[in-house]
């Protein structure tokens, strides 16, 4: 497991930040040593934090066009018939992942195909298992068309704490199951929209592992 790239600013200007403080501790108070390591305790426990959330587990996949995989890794928190009204605009099943602070915010495809359709949309920041936090946060919509002509829907969704969303898809672009779609920081959601006729292999409060564990498959 590495330290993925959407990391390395902020991991190393909190090394800094923490460093100046415990430098500072140092000088402001020499003669105690319950301050200062009450404060190297904290620094590093608060260093490995961030660095955890940061990790990028090295996940391999054998494809199989017939299973969808998780996006994320995370809880399960919806699963519905809903009406999808961006793209599809008709009925879908929705599947939906919370990632909390402690999971890997790594999100990968959960097929492999072509990129039809790619859009940010700017919002607010409701918590991410708010039942509107799908269409009023801060989200990314991409579609995913395989080579049998069907497509799901990936939505990335930032949640109260998350604040940046990154992803790597661009429209026409050929994209494999498993390959890395971007990254959430800080606490976030994704949204899994399925045909109909899909057979979801997941529960509710189920935890799930990113593009590892199946949680749906084409009929």
């Amino acid at each position: 497991m590495t330290v993925h790239k959407e990391g390395y600013v902020i991991i190393l200007t909190i090394l800094a930040i923490l460093l100046v403080l415990n430098v500072a501790a140092h000088f402001i108070w020499p003669d105690n040593k319950l301050v200062q390591n009450v404060g190297y305790a904290a620094s590093v426990v608060f260093f490995l934090l961030i660095v955890q959330f940061f990790r990028s587990p090295d996940r391999t996949l054998v494809p199989n066009e017939n299973l969808i995989m998780a996006p994320a890794d995370g809880k399960v928190v919806v699963i519905e018939e809903v009406e999808e009204p961006e793209y599809f605009q008709g009925r879908r099943k929705q599947v939906s992942i919370f990632m909390s602070p402690l999971n890997a915010h790594v999100n990968w495809y959960p097929i492999g195909g072509e990129i039809q359709y790619v859009k940010y949309h700017p919002g607010k920041y409701l918590v991410a298992w708010h039942p509107k936090s799908s269409t009023l946060n801060e989200r990314t919509t991409i579609v995913v068309r395989d080579k049998q002509g069907r497509e799901i829907l990936i939505r990335q969704i930032a949640g109260a704490v998350a604040r940046r969303i990154i992803y790597y898809a661009e429209e026409k672009q050929e994209v494999i199951q498993g390959g890395q779609l971007g990254f959430i920081k800080f606490g976030s959601r994704v949204d899994v929209y399925l045909p109909l006729d899909a057979e979801v292999m997941v529960e509710l409060e189920q935890s799930v592992s990113g593009s590892r564990t199946p949680i749906a498959r084409f009929r």
